[in-house]
């Protein structure tokens, strides 16, 4: 990942507890990424500031930042008074919803009677009473109570109990299993994407599949005299809600008994009523050695755990070693005794009901996944702790982002803010089950407010079956539902991702981003009928949160008959949020694309628009795998586009046209000049006009020697220049001078300048002496409008984002603006959206294809100092292989007769007057 924030992590956080609330604010607000102190903005909340500014950015991406100011029952209201179906219950720990009356009696009445709360050491009423009604309650042979903060610490004095009954450290746990945040619970979850910074895996910990016992039946069978004991959750809860075959359990049990192993089961989610029984293991029939109880037993208001144990797991030396100051509070403990009366009452009326309503309701999402089959995969669980598994991937929508959501694990938590913001109903994703929707609402939810829950779900499928994230995220954004128009079949293009590499094909990858917003629409249609601002809101909120990934593969076939296969990969970035992004930063997530394309099979990776900028021409990711940047052939294909675009007026390049490139010291500037000045009488080398003058000037007299040098080559070499070019007068100076130096060069370009033959300047007004412009620059705005172009210039613009105004071509219909570098790619195959047309490149990315057919996989084009040679060689294998320049475009459109007729028509009238 190229940043830790990401929708994983976020998952990560999902066990945290409700945000603070102040009854005047709405949403959590502004936030930054970096932790704010005196300078934050006035209106962010206070959580944000004080508490967590990751996760508030986390939640705010996807407007999951709500501030809820009242809640009752399965109700949550916020400070605008709209209402919400609470479906996650805080993971399981609102029992009875949020502020239930019979939880809030027992806690005022300790108050009222005045009852201690902390008496620590001594005999602890309220405890003693509680332990001995959940021994009553417990199954098999548990007899005594431990009573803990919360469920972790529930884990970490469970396995401190085993290891102190045992004599033994190993601790046997489950792939892809939760049971906690504090390092010896983190230890014993089976994710290291928890562990890794916190140094939480240890030796004494094994991990064994889920479900798998032949896995541990080796396991104990190899160590049984190291271990202690085995953890496992009757049904994984963040691991996706996963439930084991039937008699799991009961081999994991014989396993344990077999090799005198003690036997934990994490019951912090699954027990107390939340699967239709009291504790899930009854289901299964089977008891612990140990049982670990959190969450629900504190009745959604007080925090409070225990740990259950038998004679064979409870000892004396960890009975008198193991304490805790607030375990076993009286205000705890009253809470949970009033939990497990009404859990009790009426012949255990409640989790009746759980059993009976979980069913139908498991019932009727099956009925769901039947129609729409695509979207979920598996439903599971039991009782109220259920999880929906989306199935959708890369393929389930032809042409849509929203495949790359499923991909990157984003799916899951757009489904759940779509249901939050729209819908008004809360779901969650499970923390390791990226993929599962957890539906886990209080036990005393009523089956009408199932009901309520199975249509907002439906009405969900709906719009997500469509693919349209366009109209889902706006959607969210404007929390409600939004119409979109309806695409026609052939908007989709094939599925991008169709094509596979053959053995011992040449591979390549190039990188591509959005060059601006409103360019969103060439990656996925759906999203091109967003106005700019919610463009700019989605931009700010979630580019942070996806990662580079391949959108489309392609095979080209060349007509020479050579065959090769490339993948397209997005950097996930506009070319202004490349731009204002920290180098280090910007260089990493373009080194995460680059590392994709290689380890995919990538023998040489192009790096397409600003991903050459921020990496200083490709040679910060020098070493990786062979690079190009494309220019060289850029270049290439921007003067034969000229030398097109004058054919078709009846022109040709010449001593008598002025040429000026803007952008002069970057790498395609100077190989455009080179390829100019053999033709054209006057070259003007524009620099950038806001940096040091000093600076721009060494750089320029650089590019103009460069320039010189060039042509003196050459022409040595056969190059015949047109009479009366700057070409020719460089060659004719060179040939009467005795010796070509560093002297002779600066004498020349000092010569040259003082005759006007050559300009070297930063100021923008001598452009409307040009009638042959190029633009070749970083900027990312609009550098040249109506008023800075001669009448009848020709104008390439190679610069993406466009350094050309738009008005241009409504103001100036006497100017000629053509797109550089888009190239007709042999046989015209489906390479992805890039807006230019199907089987058509930008010449960036024709580079890598041809320097892949001629095997070249060698670092090429990087940094601002072309090879002329590199030049001469990629425009002999175009012309080999079938690559030709794609007609002539004029901000992405293709020049029409009408464009050609108003453009010879204006120029008529002028030459006329």
């Amino acid at each position: 990942m190229h940043t830790d924030y990401n929708f994983e992590n976020l998952c990560m956080a999902a066990a945290l507890p409700e945000v603070a609330v102040v009854p005047q604010t709405e949403r959590i607000g502004t936030v930054v990424s970096e932790p704010m102190h005196e300078d934050a903005p006035a209106t962010c909340h206070p959580y944000a500031e004080f508490v967590n500014p990751y996760l508030a950015e986390l939640l705010n991406a996807l407007n999951l930042d709500k501030c809820f100011v009242s809640g009752h029952g399965c109700r949550l209201s916020d400070a605008r008074g709209r209402e919400y179906l609470d479906c996650i219950a805080a993971y399981g720990a609102l029992p009875l919803g949020s502020n239930p009356e019979p939880i809030w009696r027992a806690l005022l009445n300790v108050h009222s009677t005045g009852e201690p709360s902390l008496v620590q050491p001594s005999c602890l009423d309220a405890a003693g009473q509680l332990a001995a009604r959940l021994i009553e309650l417990a199954p098999g042979d548990l007899k005594y109570v431990t009573f803990a903060n919360s469920g972790a610490e529930a884990v970490e004095a469970a396995i401190k109990m085993c290891r102190a009954a045992t004599g033994r450290s190993g601790i046997v746990a489950t792939h892809n299993s939760f049971h906690g945040k504090t390092l010896g619970a983190l230890a014993a979850t089976g994710n290291p994407d928890y562990q890794d910074r916190f140094a939480a895996p240890t030796e004494q910990i094994t991990h064994v599949p889920f479900g798998d016992i032949d896995a541990l039946r080796i396991v104990l069978e190899e160590r049984a005299d190291q271990i202690a004991a085995v953890l496992v959750e009757p049904i994984q809860g963040e691991g996706g809600i996963v439930e084991p075959q039937p008699e799991y359990l009961l081999a994991v049990r014989k396993l344990c008994d077999e090799n005198k192993v003690l036997l934990i089961f994490d019951e912090i989610q699954t027990g107390l009523g939340r699967t239709g029984t009291m504790f899930a293991c009854e289901a299964d029939g089977v008891a612990p050695d140990v049982m670990t109880l959190a969450k629900a037993l504190g009745g959604g208001l007080m925090p409070i755990g225990a740990v259950l144990s038998n004679e064979r797991a409870f000892s004396k030396h960890f009975a008198l070693k193991h304490s805790s100051t607030f375990a076993g509070n009286t205000l705890a403990a009253r809470a949970g005794l009033a939990m497990l009366d009404v859990l009790t009452q009426d012949d255990g009326l409640l989790i009746d009901n759980v059993h009976r309503n979980g069913r139908l309701l498991k019932l009727r999402l099956e009925e769901l996944r039947a129609k729409y089959p695509r979207l979920i995969a598996e439903v599971r669980g039991r009782g109220y702790l259920l999880g929906i598994k989306l199935g959708a991937d890369r393929h389930t929508w032809r042409g849509s982002l929203l495949g790359v959501a499923a991909e990157q694990s984003l799916l899951s938590p757009l489904f759940a803010s779509y249901l939050l913001n729209v819908e008004g109903v809360r779901v969650a994703p499970t923390l390791n089950g990226k993929a599962v929707i957890r539906i886990e609402p209080p036990l005393s939810m009523k089956w009408c407010e199932c009901e309520e829950l199975l249509a907002a779900f439906q009405r969900t499928l709906e719009v997500f079956d469509k693919g349209n994230i366009g109209q889902i995220i706006s959607a969210i954004l404007n929390e409600m539902e939004v119409s979109a128009p309806q695409l026609a079949e052939t908007e989709m293009q094939a599925d991008p991702l169709a094509c596979e590499p053959q053995i011992g094909e040449r591979r390549f990858a190039f990188l591509v981003h959005p060059l601006e917003l409103m360019s969103a629409g060439d990656f996925d249609p759906t999203l091109a009928w967003l106005p700019k601002p919610e463009l700019e809101d989605i931009a700010q909120r979630l580019t942070d949160l996806v990662d580079p990934f391949v959108l489309s593969h392609a095979r080209i076939q060349s007509e020479a008959g050579e065959s090769i296969y490339g993948e397209f990969i997005v950097i996930p970035r506009t070319a202004e949020q490349l731009a204002d992004m920290p180098r280090e930063d910007a260089m990493a997530i373009v080194r995460e694309g680059v590392e994709i394309g290689r380890d995919r099979g990538a023998q040489i990776v192009g790096l397409g628009a600003f991903t050459s900028v921020v990496t200083r021409g490709g040679k910060a990711l020098s070493g990786t795998v062979p690079l190009t940047t494309g220019n060289s052939y850029t270049a290439v294909a921007c003067a034969e586009g000229i030398a097109m675009a004058l054919n078709q007026l009846g022109d040709r390049l010449s001593a008598k046209h002025c040429a000026a490139i803007v952008g002069a010291t970057g790498a395609i500037g100077r190989s455009m000049a080179v390829l100019l000045a053999e033709n054209v009488g006057r070259l003007v080398l524009l620099g950038n006009p806001d940096s040091v003058p000093e600076h721009v000037r060494t750089r320029l007299h650089h590019v103009a020697t460069t320039v010189c040098e060039q042509l003196v080559t050459s022409a040595a070499e056969g190059c015949a220049f047109e009479p009366l070019s700057l070409g020719s007068r460089v060659l004719h100076a060179a040939q009467n001078s005795e010796k070509l130096d560093a002297d002779f060069y600066n004498t020349l370009i000092e010569q040259l300048e003082l005759e006007g033959y050559i300009v070297l300047t930063q100021d923008l007004g001598v452009l409307p002496d040009a009638d042959i412009l190029v633009t070749a620059t970083s900027a990312t705005n609009s550098l040249l409008g109506p008023r800075d172009l001669k009448h009848g210039a020709i104008v390439c613009d190679l610069s993406r984002p466009f350094n050309v105004s738009r008005d241009v071509a409504e103001l100036r219909p006497d100017v000629l603006v053509i797109d550089g570098g888009v190239i007709r790619v042999p046989g015209l195959p489906e390479l992805g959206r890039f807006g230019i047309g199907t089987g058509h490149a930008f010449s960036c990315m024709a580079e890598t294809m041809l320097l892949t057919l001629a095997g070249h996989f060698e670092d090429t084009s990087l940094g601002t100092d072309l090879d002329p040679e590199t030049l001469r060689e990629l425009r002999r294998l175009a012309a080999e292989h079938g690559f030709r320049v794609g007609g002539l475009r004029r901000f992405g459109v293709p020049l029409d007769q009408n464009d050609w007729n108003r453009l010879l028509a204006a120029r008529g009238i002028r030459m006329a007057a």
